[in-house]
């Protein structure tokens, strides 16, 4: 048994509820490997297990979804990693901590030209983009998409991902300096939701058309004036709810704003076998090898100021990618 650090907290509230503690670490048990961590994503997901939006599986609970590093250890029964190995992942709890137990199935090797920190930076949101882009909706060269949060983390990813697919690519951002970003990373238009009617200008710039499919993390915010951006028959994709959640949705709207298709997809869905897993990785790795998505890691905290990490993220004071660096 050795000793690592990591951050927890005890209750659900805001940024301040986190701790960063001393913890044991033990030997990885079987089928886990052990990893000492280069670098952790941070993600909105985070945010909802410690406000409690999320139900956490036992208190205290350290978060955090997504990581790179370094194996140290290997468990029984593990074939595929070894001593040494360059490792990501995006679907494991437990990310905040300096060193780590995880579960090799959760594990996805980092090609040689790819920086772990890099790889921290992406998994969970370019996987997101990647399923929501090619699975979610079969996006290509007719397609015209409405993205919201287009400076996000996982709006800058698929903002460029798309562009390489041939689509019109439209997004949402709250002032000039994220419009700015949003444009330079594939996007064609973007809207300041702040000082313009999105609805009008989505349904300006289509000439009253709509769009085929409108891609929301934000939630309360948004609703419902995401469905009246939609061509008839388009797709609602609602995966996130960074505003809050939806609320007095109802099944007849869907009808009444013509036909349209609403799902609440996640990422754990999408990459829930092995194969899945494996296919989504490659396709995200194959995109920024290729150049056709760069990955910007835009703001840098250390693990133990994770809690000023959540307050700018929640207060929209960040664009693109956040790491935190154990």
């Amino acid at each position: 048994m050795t000793k690592t650090h990591a951050v927890s907290f005890s209750q659900t509230g805001g940024p301040d509820v986190f701790d960063y503690v001393e913890i044991d670490l033990p030997p990885p048990a079987a089928g886990e490997v052990q990893i000492r961590q280069a670098a952790i994503g941070l993600n909105f997901i985070d945010v909802y297990f410690r406000n409690g939006s999320y139900k956490v599986p036992h208190l205290p609970f350290v978060t955090g979804k997504e990581g790179a590093g370094t194996v140290t250890a290997v468990g029984p029964n593990v074939t595929d990693f070894k001593l040494g190995d360059r490792v990501a992942y995006a679907s494991a709890d437990g990310a905040y901590s300096v060193e780590r137990n995880i579960e090799a199935r959760h594990l996805v090797h980092v090609p040689d030209g790819i920086e772990l920190e890099t790889a921290a930076a992406m998994m969970l949101k370019g996987m997101t983009a990647e399923y929501l882009l090619n699975r979610t909706f079969n996006v290509g060269p007719q397609t015209v998409l409405l993205f919201h949060a287009a400076a996000g983390g996982v709006g800058l990813i698929a903002g460029q991902w798309a562009k390489a697919l041939g689509a019109t690519v439209i997004g949402t951002a709250g002032s000039e300096d994220k419009i700015e970003l949003a444009l330079a990373h594939g996007y064609d238009h973007v809207i300041n939701y702040k000082s313009e009617d999105f609805v009008g200008r989505v349904r300006e710039i289509t000439s009253g058309k709509g769009v085929d499919v409108v891609y929301d993390s934000v939630g309360r915010d948004t609703f419902p004036q995401s469905l009246d951006c939609l061509k008839p028959r388009g797709l609602f994709a609602s995966f996130g709810q960074s505003s809050g959640p939806i609320e007095n949705f109802t099944l007849a709207m869907l009808a009444q704003k013509g036909s349209l298709f609403a799902t609440r997809p996640s990422l754990f869905a999408y990459i829930a076998t092995r194969q899945e897993l494996d296919d989504s990785a490659k396709a995200l790795f194959d995109v920024v090898q290729s150049n056709k998505v760069r990955i910007n890691v835009n703001q840098t905290y250390p693990l133990r100021e994770v809690g000023r990490a959540h307050g700018d993220l929640e207060a929209r004071k960040t664009t693109g990618t956040t790491l935190l660096i154990p």
